[in-house]
């Protein structure tokens, strides 16, 4: 395996070796700066795969490196935003977007003298996100889009080289969806960090991502590995090209497939 992200051949059962199993036989590879997608049945084991990714939890068989290094705990490179964003309500939109780097280090030990720095790299990140001078708003005074962007945020304060995205954009609105697809697409052309985006919406799949991996049913492990090679930047007009559609239709025939067989 040579990727930035590897797992390989991973064995996981919740509860122990007799409990419920839930992945086996996973090997996958994201590269350096790539944007991966990972779809498949509920239940497949996706978000399971991101806690691995992110050392939140270990497997019973296989190894999981991230940046070369095996994972045996909380992995400090990487960002990570849910479906429900989880602001906290007594905290401005700026210090929420601020909350990791009074955890992660080297920036905790570095807050207190470099706070005026660390508030302008906040506000402009804000910006790029399109929430310039929402940064003293609560999150009880912002959309439920607007917070998901301050997620976005709030993940990247501390440039992590990973970002992990579990169903980030899956709770809002069409509209609102297909904008913050074109806010990440953005971001990852700016940044350039690795990102791995567990997803049920094939199209924000093929639109985002470099590589859509599929699963199959559980236990889950990868079945099909389905590169998107339309240029970069997409815009959004590319989700009625035909062959766009195309893949997205072949994706939903894989994961048909993978239900029926389980």
């Amino acid at each position: 395996m040579t990727g930035f992200v590897d797992l390989n051949n991973i064995r996981l059962a919740y509860g122990g070796g007799d409990g419920t199993l839930a992945l086996d036989g996973l090997t996958m590879a994201v590269k350096k700066g790539e944007f991966a997608a990972v779809v498949g049945p509920s239940g497949c084991g996706k978000s399971t795969l991101m806690k691995l990714a992110t050392g939140l939890i270990r497997p019973q068989a296989g190894t999981v490196e991230v940046a070369g290094k095996e994972v045996d705990g909380p992995v400090s490179v990487a960002g990570m935003a849910f479906q429900n964003p989880s602001m906290l309500p007594w905290r401005t939109t700026l210090k929420n977007v601020m909350l990791p780097l009074e955890i992660v280090q080297p920036h905790r030990r570095r807050l207190k003298s470099e706070y005026e720095s660390y508030v302008a790299r906040a506000e402009n990140l804000l910006e790029i996100v399109g929430l310039k001078g929402f940064g003293d708003k609560f999150p009880w005074q912002l959309s439920g889009g607007m917070q998901q962007r301050a997620n976005l945020c709030r993940a990247l304060i501390h440039d992590p080289a990973l970002l992990m995205l579990d169903e980030p954009f899956g709770a809002l609105d069409a509209f609102t969806r297909e904008e913050l697809w074109q806010v990440m697409r953005d971001l990852h052309a700016e940044k350039g960090f690795t990102v791995i985006l567990v997803t049920h919406d094939l199209r924000e799949a093929v639109f985002l991502a470099d590589r859509v991996f599929v699963m199959s049913a559980r236990p889950g492990r990868i079945i099909v590995e389905q590169e998107v090679d339309f240029p970069r930047p997409r815009p959004i007009d590319l989700t009625y090209d035909g062959g766009f559609n195309d893949i997205v239709h072949d994706l939903r025939g894989h994961i048909a497939e993978a239900r029926a067989a389980a």
